[in-house]
């Protein structure tokens, strides 16, 4: 009668750690955090760089699509750096952004856009470096899209104008030529 006992606890044991043996040996899937949208997202101290997406059309000219979190009182200059991928050298733009929680977007329709030129082609990853102030910055691998997308139809970088001057034509009138007044007459 023991024996039986025994061996039915044992089956019980095997069946039960059997059935439950995948939860031990293999992570939650719910303890990873997802980024829900297709750009990315780092932090960098008490600014926060949320949902990072470049929109090009052939990667000539680049806008990104990005907002930022900043928790501290103060703005703060966030400087985005790439390198141009016909030159090879590094490009930095610094961006001003506004403290207390506040949101502060580029790209969007309406906003102020980060220019990048000679970027990756679409349908890859370039890498942007984001830093501010004494903080470490950090390289983000952020995702080259079209304006194919619907959501992203409106939001074709924008070059900024070229000033071109074009002088004024120049009026020369001549003088009028003196008149020689021999003495005497």
């Amino acid at each position: 009668m023991r024996a039986r006992f025994a061996a039915s606890v044992l089956v019980l044991a095997l069946v039960g750690a059997g059935t439950a043996g995948c939860a031990f040996i293999t992570p939650q899937a719910t303890t990873k955090e997802v980024e829900a949208s297709d750009g990315v997202n780092a932090d960098l101290g008490a600014v926060a760089v949320r949902n990072a997406t470049l929109i090009t059309e052939d990667g000539a000219l680049a806008s990104l699509l990005v907002s930022f979190v900043n928790t501290s009182d103060t703005t703060q200059d966030v400087t985005v750096q790439y390198e141009d991928g016909s030159t090879g050298e590094r490009v930095s733009q610094s961006v001003p952004v506004e403290g207390n929680g506040d949101i502060t977007s580029f790209g969007a329709t309406g906003a102020e856009q980060i220019l990048l030129e000679n970027v990756s082609a679409p349908g890859s990853l370039f890498p942007v470096y984001f830093q501010y102030g004494d903080e470490e910055g950090k390289l983000v691998s952020v995702p080259v899209l079209t304006t194919s997308l619907p959501e992203y139809a409106d939001l074709a970088p924008t070059p900024t104008p070229t000033v071109v001057v074009t002088p004024e034509p120049v009026v020369v009138t001549p003088a009028p030529t003196p008149e020689v007044v021999e003495p005497g007459e």
